[in-house]
């Protein structure tokens, strides 16, 4: 997935009010861009982080910056923007570039459960594979991406409708997409949540997979990365 924009450099201000980020461009203005980020981006957020956004002039949107990328400064970046990932791996599921998830007819947001959505949808080709994605941006120990960085209610109902989905005979896939391009295992953050990773082993005793990737990123584009091991 390209960036339709080309990306700007900036510095974080602060972050607020979960959405809001004040930045100092590279000319020295200092303006309010949007972080398409409801997480607690724990890591990401310190004053004076070297950021990457996106510009926009579209006369319709209040904020003209967008904050897409995290610059570490050392070769490595995070992507922040929490639609990124399913734009990245609709891409790669449709060209039929993801291991394991191989079938004709590719479907988005297809309803499921009780008032949920799946991700996707892959049917046509065997049992019907029900995928959800969760985009992983936190780091506490070199080289292992965690998920959650914060409490997720909705994140454990998504493993309950994916077990039930399993149960009922079509094959359910927790995925996680790290937006890192600095770890090489995906694992789950009990301390941070402890009912999401007592759902996530009930979910794989019900026979839910897990599947875990990275991204390529630049301030160019997001890409699916390569398959990540998984520690759970």
């Amino acid at each position: 997935m390209r960036f339709q924009t080309p990306l700007e450099p900036a510095r974080l201000i602060r972050r607020y009010k979960r959405f809001l980020a004040d930045i100092r461009l590279a000319d020295g203005r200092e303006v309010t861009a949007h972080c398409a980020n409801p997480g607690s981006m724990m890591g990401l957020a310190e004053e004076g982080t070297k950021i990457w956004v996106e510009p926009n002039d579209d006369p319709k949107k209040k904020l003209k910056y967008s904050w897409r990328l995290v610059d570490h400064e050392n070769g490595h970046f995070t992507g922040v923007d929490t639609s990124v990932p399913n734009r990245a791996l609709k891409s790669a599921l449709m060209a039929g570039e993801v291991p394991g998830l191989k079938a004709p007819m590719v479907r988005p947001e297809v309803k499921y459960g009780d008032k949920s959505r799946v991700d996707f949808l892959l049917s046509g080709a065997g049992p019907d594979i029900y995928v959800e994605v969760k985009s992983v941006t936190l780091c506490r120990a070199v080289g292992l991406a965690e998920f959650p960085d914060a409490r997720t209610a909705r994140g454990l109902r998504h493993l309950e409708e994916l077990s039930k989905v399993a149960q009922a005979g079509a094959r359910a896939v927790m995925l996680y997409l790290v937006q890192r391009t600095d770890c090489a295992a995906v694992g789950i953050a009990g301390d941070i949540d402890p009912d999401y990773a007592a759902g996530l082993d009930r979910a794989r005793m019900a026979g839910v997979e897990v599947m875990a990737f990275d991204c390529c990123i630049s301030p160019q584009e997001i890409t699916l990365g390569r398959a990540l091991a998984f520690r759970g």
